[in-house]
């Protein structure tokens, strides 16, 4: 941005640097997210977190303070790019963004917790809450190319992956609703309604079969086989689909490579000017 603060700038650049620029800031942020995922699951153990729990509180407020200290660093830096340029509305559009909600979310259950024991909350939902320090691990895809890569790919087959749950919510409500009407006069406690129905529908498509629930009358196997079949096909669809994104992302990428790489293309050997797409 022209005229802007030379710190600024800096900021800038080591929170979302370019090719070429040191990656320290990427690096120390996974660091930290790894660890402080790590602290919450070892936590839970009684036998170690209520010994160390003036340890594990320390940590906690350390790293919120490095993760508060991140997020409000983007906010300020957001009117730097041309669609954030107004100092008030370009940061509040930012800051209502995917990933900017993800980094408030990290930070969000350790506030959410103090303003608990000043109204001396429930100890469930105080609990509750500091559990929720997990959906830190969200912040990975910031940093993640992987993440990233999974992202593009949802996005690439967002519309087959809609019809594919269409489908599969489809055969749960039919299949549900055939053994209801099979296996309701049986089984009254089993199936007693449609929506009871389900419980056994979803783990049969599935194929976790709890074994909690299984048909008896001759009609209600055969609907459990073909179930059990066309639970194999509603596994196998969306499967096939991220695989075929997974596929066409991967593709792109080496495509995108080679172009920067060796100025041409790598299906026709044309020479590429810069800029110029391939078709």
């Amino acid at each position: 941005m022209k005229g802007a603060h030379p710190l600024k700038v800096w900021v800038d650049r080591k929170l979302n640097p370019g090719e070429g620029d040191s990656q320290i800031v990427d690096s120390f942020i996974i660091t930290l997210i790894a660890f402080n995922v790590g602290l919450v699951i070892v936590e839970t153990e009684p036998t170690i977190g209520e010994p160390h729990a003036h340890f594990f509180h320390t940590c906690e407020v350390i790293s919120t303070v490095f993760f508060t200290v991140e997020y409000a660093a983007r906010v300020w830096v957001a009117n730097l790019q041309e669609r954030y340029r107004h100092p008030f509305w370009g940061r509040l559009r930012y800051a209502l963004t995917l990933m900017a909600l993800v980094d408030m979310i990290a930070i969000l259950p350790f506030y959410l917790h103090l303003v608990g024991r000043a109204v001396d909350l429930d100890a469930r939902i105080a609990r509750a809450i500091r559990l929720m320090r997990l959906l830190r691990v969200l912040k990975m895809g910031r940093y993640a190319h992987a993440v990233r890569t999974l992202t593009n790919v949802v996005k690439r087959k967002t519309e087959e992956l809609t019809i594919a749950s269409f489908v599969s919510v489809l055969v749960l409500i039919l299949c549900s609703s055939a053994m209801y009407f099979a296996e309701n006069h049986e089984q009254p406690e089993a199936f007693r309604s449609i929506p009871e129905s389900m419980w056994w529908a979803t783990v049969t498509l599935t194929s976790v079969g709890y074994g909690d629930v299984s048909p008896v009358t001759a009609v209600g196997k055969i609907i459990g086989a073909i179930v059990c079949l066309l639970g194999v096909m509603a596994v196998a669809l969306p499967t096939g689909i991220l695989a075929s994104g997974f596929l066409e992302e991967m593709r792109e990428q080496r495509r995108g490579k080679d172009i920067e790489v060796f100025g041409f293309c790598p299906h026709c050997g044309k020479q590429l000017i810069p800029g110029e797409e391939l078709e």
